[in-house]
């Protein structure tokens, strides 16, 4: 089988994720630069606990990762491992699956489209 595996991180963890997912041997992802909000609606809180006004989406980075069902849980582990900070924004993970793929070059299709 085949996954994709989308993650929506803080901007400031790319640099961390990449390392994590080079050092597992995950060289291929698309990242995309996105703006979105979560349970806390977009707000910030300053240091006092006091809600910043006007801010109703934040940017994030959004990776996305097809990989063969075999790499799914060292992906989540490093997605996981450089992107926790334990506060509220650290982002989310989708693992979906995937019926098929063809890399348009040669047509080779299923995890060979993959590699």
């Amino acid at each position: 089988m085949i996954k994709e595996i989308t993650a929506i991180i803080r901007p400031g963890k790319w640099a961390e994720t990449l390392v994590k997912l080079e050092e597992i041997g995950v060289v291929g992802f698309t990242r995309q630069r996105v703006y979105g909000r979560g349970k806390q609606r977009g707000l910030r809180y300053t240091a006092d606990g006091e809600e910043s006004k006007g801010i109703s989406f934040l940017p994030k980075w959004m990776v996305t990762i097809v990989v063969e069902d075999s790499k799914v849980d060292a992906v989540v582990e490093a997605l996981m491992k450089s992107n926790r900070t334990g506060e509220i924004g650290d982002g989310k993970i989708f693992i979906c699956s995937v019926t098929d793929s063809v890399r348009i070059r040669t047509n080779e299709s299923e995890e060979y489209a993959l590699n």
